[in-house]
């Protein structure tokens, strides 16, 4: 499994609230969610109404399918006509389907524990 992940920086030329702000990140996310079946939200420079960072992913069995995925969304978010795209920054995790992210074990047969109880999530 390839997950492909990337950062984008965009300037917002023009845009003097962040009730402005909001109203464009907001149609962006909202546009590449329903466009592309990707996982998208802003991540940082929050309280700054004229730059919006987006982060987005996406999943393939496949690197270069992963890439090509990236790039779509990219030139689609570039092309967007309030938002200037000032930097783009891409990485593809490549996940071991037998290892996973929690070793050889898992999270699978281990019981979960309430703290404050001492029992397992199943009331024993």
């Amino acid at each position: 499994m390839i997950v492909g992940v990337c950062r984008l920086v965009l300037s917002l030329p023009g845009v003097d609230s962040l009730k402005g702000k909001r109203s464009i990140v907001r149609r962006i996310v909202d546009r590449v969610r329903h466009r592309f079946n990707a996982a998208m939200a802003e991540v940082d420079a929050m309280d700054s109404h004229r730059r919006a960072v987006l982060g987005f992913a996406v999943v393939s069995n496949d690197g270069r399918h992963a890439n090509a995925m990236i790039d779509e969304v990219v030139s689609y978010v570039a092309a967007a006509s309030e938002a200037v795209l000032v930097d783009r920054t891409t990485e593809l995790v490549h996940m071991d389907g037998s290892m996973g992210m929690l070793g050889n074990e898992g999270w699978q047969g281990q019981a979960l524990r309430d703290p404050d109880h001492g029992e397992d999530d199943d009331g024993e």
